[in-house]
């Protein structure tokens, strides 16, 4: 799948700090595992149906910034992107709008990669689909079913035989996941999220409720593939394994995405690739906080969704939107504002206004530059990092270029 243009990012003398994160599956702040000087990176994208909201921007926005600390510390990054481009949420919006489930899918992609492009976003190397990986989903669900880790489900409306599920129980016995690896919950809050998050924990004759799909058998009128494992499609977890590792390898750096995905979705991304390559996914889990938007969750059902295409259209600066979003550390759950925008375009004229300030006794951009990559490197804490440019900008510094390159280096903010 084709990406968008990688942007300007200027090499800083000296060189950056190795950042600590926060693992959600240990609760803990860590360093990643970096081996010779190269970290890679998976997070999951978008379902192309209602790109790109400020929702998916603060997600994405966050593991730009990681990139960004990771290559000012010499670090290469290898980054790796899925398109959830066949789910139901799709092919429910394009039958209720009465287009072609495909054309949906490409207008939002394209839509999607225009505003990581206009956000200054680092594009992913490796930018798969998952219509373009079917063949390997399907060899993948095969070998789950030969290893004893899947089964089948009776499906009454199916036109190619039945379900098959990921087996919970199974893989807890005989391989190395245990449910709980990623995801800090108990049971009942796990039935809650699955629920909630594309599962289904009520089917009849499940071994386990909390079992997840690995293969929808054909329906009619739905969009169905000819596999090693019958007519049908992939369920959304095992997606994700397969492309991850198919362009990653086994274990990877950082598995990261919305706070919402970690369960079910990565929980059981983890499960089916642990049970399939004998090694765990990741080694460290990274997850960005919720954006609302009067008072809930940007969500389509709720029509709260403030659209980055839109507030660009309208003569945003890319660089507003990026510092709205970086205004709040990225694990933190906030809301969206009108007035945000307006906040962010005021801080941007001062920063730029700051860099031409005649001043007697200017700050060392070099000693600024090392407290931004303090910062960055203490689990990226973006809101210090725009403090301490306001407090330097007010002042004025002896070096504006420098500090004009940071900003765009760390921050993707050009001044």
């Amino acid at each position: 799948m084709r990406t968008w243009t990688r942007p300007e990012i200027p090499d800083l003398p000296g060189e950056g700090i190795t950042p600590k994160l926060f693992n959600t599956a240990t609760g803990r702040l860590e360093y990643p595992a970096i081996q010779d000087g190269k970290a890679s990176l998976y997070v999951c994208g978008i379902t192309p149906y209602d790109a790109t909201h400020l929702g998916h921007a603060f997600t994405y926005v966050t593991f730009d910034i990681m990139q960004r600390a990771w290559l000012d510390a010499g670090i290469e990054a290898v980054y790796a992107q899925n398109i959830t481009d066949v789910d139901d949420p799709l092919l429910e919006r394009a039958n209720a709008t009465g287009v072609d489930w495909r054309e949906l899918a490409d207008d939002q992609i394209g839509l999607y990669r225009s505003d990581m492009f206009r956000l200054g976003m680092i594009p992913p190397a490796h930018y798969v689909a998952v219509t373009e990986q079917i063949d390997e989903i399907a060899d993948a669900v095969a070998a789950l079913i030969e290893r004893g880790f899947a089964y089948t489900v009776p499906t009454a409306d199916s036109i190619a035989g039945d379900d098959i599920y990921f087996d919970i129980q199974g893989a807890q016995a005989h391989s190395q996941w245990r449910l709980g690896d990623v995801a800090p919950y108990d049971r009942d809050t796990m039935a809650k999220f699955s629920a909630e998050r594309g599962g289904d924990p009520d089917r009849y004759a499940k071994r386990d409720a909390l079992d997840p799909l690995l293969w929808r058998a054909a329906r009619a009128g739905e969009p169905s593939w000819e596999t090693a494992v019958g007519a049908g499609r992939p369920g959304w977890h095992i997606e994700c394994s397969v492309i991850a590792t198919g362009a990653l390898g086994g274990t990877f750096t950082v598995q990261g995405g919305g706070e919402d995905l970690v369960f079910p979705h990565h929980e059981f991304t983890a499960a089916h690739a642990t049970s399939l390559t004998d090694t765990p996914l990741a080694h460290l889990y990274s997850h960005a906080g919720l954006v609302a938007y009067r008072g809930h969750k940007m969500s389509k059902s709720r029509g709260n969704l403030v659209f980055v295409s839109k507030l660009l259209d309208a003569g945003a600066d890319p660089g507003s939107i990026r510092l709205g979003l970086l205004a709040h550390h990225y694990r933190s759950e906030w809301e969206w504002e009108d007035a945000d925008l307006e906040r962010a375009d005021r801080r941007l004229q001062a920063w730029r206004d700051g860099l031409v300030r005649a001043c007697a006794e200017p700050l060392s951009s070099a000693a600024v530059v090392q407290q931004l990559r303090t910062a960055i490197a203490n689990d990226l804490d973006t809101p210090v990092m725009l403090a301490t440019l306001d407090a330097a900008l007010d002042r004025g510094v002896d070096d504006p270029g420098l500090l004009a390159n940071a900003v765009l280096a760390l921050l993707g903010v050009a001044l």
